[in-house]
């Protein structure tokens, strides 16, 4: 028992100091937002000027707390804040599209009988697998076609069919009792009044993980705007501008990156309980 107890401590001393050395970073971010633009821009002139072997000065905290980051990202430059109000249109329009569209598809192919059911299972896992370099150019062509590259309808429609999120519905809905569809069919429940007060609810803390996964993807897009809106860079997301953000010595990056991070980091606290249920089910099942 003694030893068993030693290595339970052991364990949560070490988890604690990976958990410490992966938020550092989003800490340091939080806190050098509060420096002053003058500072900021000193410590990040000093990138690239240090020769080999040498290391930046520590900068653990502000000499000096100030807001003039925020203020010249929210009232006085609306550069940064353009991009952040696309994302936030991106991932709301992303999510609301999945919700109508991804548990709906999930229950039909694992409640429903029909000929093609495996098939079109078997093509969801198929795209699933396959990275985003490979469907690139057909999502392309179908874009042009359609006459909606270079629009928001680019970003949005492809990312309503998500393969992933399809998949652990439908394997976790699969897995419900068949009995529990039967007796609320024999109440007089049909099929579009059970999948909405019956399996949705049982189903809620798969649907928060898979709520709050998506958001991650698509709050971090970067790959598909810089694609499909070559010719509208206006039209970008938050996640692909900090490259161009860094080049330049402008004082508010960290700022900026801090705005970036809150939404996800919200939406991670709010359904942290609906991650590890649902991943836990899922493992169950």
């Amino acid at each position: 028992m003694r030893q068993k107890g030693f290595r339970i401590w052991l364990a949560r001393i070490v988890l604690t100091i990976l958990a410490l050395i992966i938020l550092l970073p989003m800490v340091q971010t939080f806190l050098y937002s509060f420096s002053s633009i003058g500072e900021m821009k000193e410590l990040m002139k000093e990138r690239g000027k240090l020769g080999e072997g040498e290391w930046m000065d520590p900068h653990y905290s502000p000499h000096q707390i100030s807001l003039g980051q925020y203020e010249q990202i929210l009232i006085k430059d609306e550069a940064i804040l353009h991009f952040f109000n696309n994302s936030v249109i991106y991932a709301a329009a992303i999510l609301l599209g999945q919700a109508l569209v991804v548990p709906a598809l999930a229950f039909g192919l694992s409640k429903f009988r029909f000929r093609g059911r495996e098939t079109i299972f078997f093509l969801i896992v198929m795209l699933m697998l396959l990275p985003f370099q490979v469907t690139m150019v057909p999502n392309v062509l179908t874009l042009r076609f359609m006459g909606l590259l270079n629009t928001r309808w680019a970003i949005i429609l492809p990312m309503l069919f998500a393969p992933f999120f399809i998949f652990l519905l439908r394997q976790y809905m699969i897995a419900l009792p068949d009995e529990l569809l039967e007796a609320a069919s024999i109440d007089g429940a049909g099929p579009f009044r059970s999948f909405l007060w019956i399996v949705l609810p049982v189903c809620r803390p798969v649907l928060g993980a898979a709520a709050a996964l998506s958001f991650a993807e698509s709050w971090n897009l970067v790959e598909q705007p810089i694609t499909y809106l070559t010719a509208a860079k206006a039209l970008e997301p938050l996640s692909t501008q900090f490259n161009q953000l860094t080049r330049k010595v402008s004082g508010y990056e960290f700022a900026g990156a801090a705005l970036y991070i809150l939404p996800a980091l919200l939406i991670y606290l709010f359904f942290q309980e609906d991650i590890l249920a649902g991943i836990q089910l899922t493992e169950m099942k």
